[in-house]
């Protein structure tokens, strides 16, 4: 294509939306010439300087550089910036009765173990002994056998695996319903946490008076054939900072008891020789 042999302040903007405007895929072509005109829009509304340019390039460059494959820092300023949790509210506008979707978070690992049921995530790591048990079911209540639900949370510190020098599972594992859709997993209570401020975003954060912490929660991963991905989190009715979710993850839908229980039997059959947490929950589906 031919341009002018001299762009401007002016002009550049169309220019350049235009030449990406060429890209072969449609969708490509659409998605980088409206970015082109947003980042300029951008620019000319904060009169954005080279000195504060050249702070954000590097910013991008130190987010890419601490990432690896435990740590997702882009995953983490897209969350922080509420564009996750936006193009997850795009993305899935799932009936009122179904269960909501939030963010994935930075923090989950593919190929978690396989534990059965009632089975202990834990593996013996300190913290108050939460069972976690329900049905897994369809919009109108018919039971959705054999679903796998990927778990993954942090440890009483606020650690997930991904932070922490171990080269075993931590605190995740999958679980399979049964023929009834019934499920029942074993961990400990999560806390509320802050994110990772040792980072670019960390240090973007900590110029501004947003809180950097997560309430207490459990995040589930449910990708079932024949219906909506979920991926969604349980947190703890109570539990501090649910009014100031650092990555906007709360929903009231998915704000739960756990409720305090006197040694004995447990949801697995079992029993247990301290006090325990029970928390219920069904997840329901979205037909795909």
């Amino acid at each position: 294509m031919t341009q002018p042999l001299t762009v401007t302040e002016d002009t550049i903007t169309d220019v350049a939306a235009a030449r990406w405007a060429t890209a072969h895929d449609p969708r490509t072509a659409e998605l980088m010439s409206a970015l082109v005109r947003h980042l300029h829009e951008f620019a000319r509304e904060t009169k954005l300087t080279e000195a504060e340019w050249m702070a954000a390039i590097r910013w991008l460059t130190d987010t890419g550089q601490i990432s690896d494959d435990k740590r997702e820092e882009f995953i983490l300023a897209s969350d922080v910036l509420g564009l996750s949790m936006l193009v997850v509210q795009q993305n899935h506008r799932f009936d009122p009765s179904a269960t909501p979707a939030t963010v994935l978070g930075p923090f989950h690992i593919d190929g978690s173990p396989e534990r059965g049921w009632g089975e202990d995530m834990s593996d013996g790591l300190p913290g108050e002994p939460l069972w976690v048990h329900g049905t897994v079911r369809a919009l109108d209540g018919t039971p959705v056998p054999g679903a796998v639900l990927d778990v993954w949370q942090s440890d009483s510190d606020g650690n997930y695996e991904a932070q922490l020098p171990v080269d075993e599972a931590r605190l995740r594992a999958k679980y399979t319903a049964g023929d009834d859709g019934g499920y029942c997993l074993r961990t400990i209570a999560p806390l509320g946490y802050a994110i990772p401020m040792d980072g670019p975003v960390g240090a973007l954060i900590s110029q501004t008076d947003i809180s950097h912490y997560r309430p207490a929660h459990v995040h589930f991963l449910l990708a079932v054939p024949g219906y909506e991905p979920l991926i969604t989190h349980l947190f703890r009715e109570g539990a501090e900072y649910l009014d100031s979710d650092v990555v906007f993850g709360v929903k009231r839908e998915l704000v739960v008891g756990f409720e305090r229980r006197d040694p004995g039997p447990t949801p697995d059959g079992g029993s247990s020789d301290v006090p325990w947490l029970e928390c219920r929950y069904d997840f329901v589906l979205q037909p795909g």
